[in-house]
């Protein structure tokens, strides 16, 4: 199975570090997460968003390591991010993590999540 970015000439650059669409062709696995969030293994939540996205990211990478993939794995990222908080910071952790692959994605701020202390979640699917 391959993935590859899908970039029609006819549509402008993505505004950020991400692909418009990505396309999967030929047998293989997927993961579909549900929405990630910033909860630990010790069930405590961290106050600082840039702490929660690396939470997040933290977790992902432990899913897609269990059925053996990895960030390159990813072609679709949906980011959930309460109303008024820093996007800039969950974008750079996004980044981080990807270290140069470039997913679709697509970001929507929300007026809160499902616990208050949530202030992002992230949802994937993954291709193998």
């Amino acid at each position: 199975m391959v993935s590859r970015p899908v970039a029609p000439a006819s549509l402008p650059a993505p505004a950020a570090a991400y692909s418009h669409a990505m396309v999967t062709e030929g047998a293989g696995r997927w993961l579909h997460t549900s929405g990630v969030v910033p909860t630990g293994p010790d069930g405590t939540v961290p106050d600082a968003l840039a702490d929660q996205a690396a939470t997040v990211w933290s977790n992902i990478g432990a899913m897609l390591a269990e059925v053996g993939m990895g960030p390159s794995d990813i072609v679709s990222v949906t980011t959930y991010v309460v109303v008024g908080e820093d996007l800039a910071v969950v974008m750079a952790a996004r980044d981080r993590f990807m270290a140069g692959h470039r997913p679709a994605s697509t970001l929507v701020t929300v007026p809160a999540l499902a616990r208050p202390e949530w202030r992002m979640e992230i949802a994937v699917v993954a291709a193998a």
